[in-house]
């Protein structure tokens, strides 16, 4: 069950400010844009994405990085004022069966099912550092045999990249 608020934003965008690793600011932000945004009674906002699914199915392993990433934006914006996010979830329509008939239409019988996401701060900061480490580092030596690295090599080479 959701708190009490109301939809502050429908599919808007979010940007963060610089993502610091190990105490120093790169040249990384995370860039997003979420379904429903909703200010919720106490101040705080929910991240909501929509899904449209076959079969109701749980999901929220899945979409819980993304959601993270919203809410690190959200908190962390590039401009404006922060907004602390104390929810985050999945509302997840289902199929139930098709309803009509071939001389009126054809239509659909749907379930919604709410699914909430844990915040893991910490496991977003994890991923952070680990992904602009290692796109920050330097290009590893090619195998001798690796098409993709000898491309990739010469390609760096051709445009100049570092």
């Amino acid at each position: 069950v959701l708190p009490a608020g109301k939809v502050a934003d429908l599919g808007g965008w979010v940007k963060s400010s610089l993502i610091d690793v190990t105490g120093n600011k790169t040249k990384y932000a995370i860039r997003g844009k979420y379904d429903l945004l909703i200010e919720f009674a106490d101040g705080t906002f929910g991240i909501i994405d929509c899904k449209f699914q076959a079969k109701d199915s749980d999901k929220t392993d899945l979409y819980q990085p993304q959601l993270e990433a919203y809410a690190f934006a959200l908190e962390h914006p590039a401009t404006g004022e922060a907004k602390k996010v104390s929810l985050m979830g999945l509302l997840v329509w289902s199929l139930l069966e098709p309803a009509g008939d071939v001389s009126k239409g054809f239509g659909i019988k749907l379930k919604h099912t709410w699914r909430p996401i844990e915040r893991n701060p910490q496991a977003l900061q994890s991923r952070l550092t680990d992904f602009i480490t290692v796109v920050s580092g330097q290009m590893p030596s090619s195998k001798d045999n690796c098409d993709l690295c000898n491309y990739l090599s010469a390609r760096k080479d051709f445009i100049g990249a570092e």
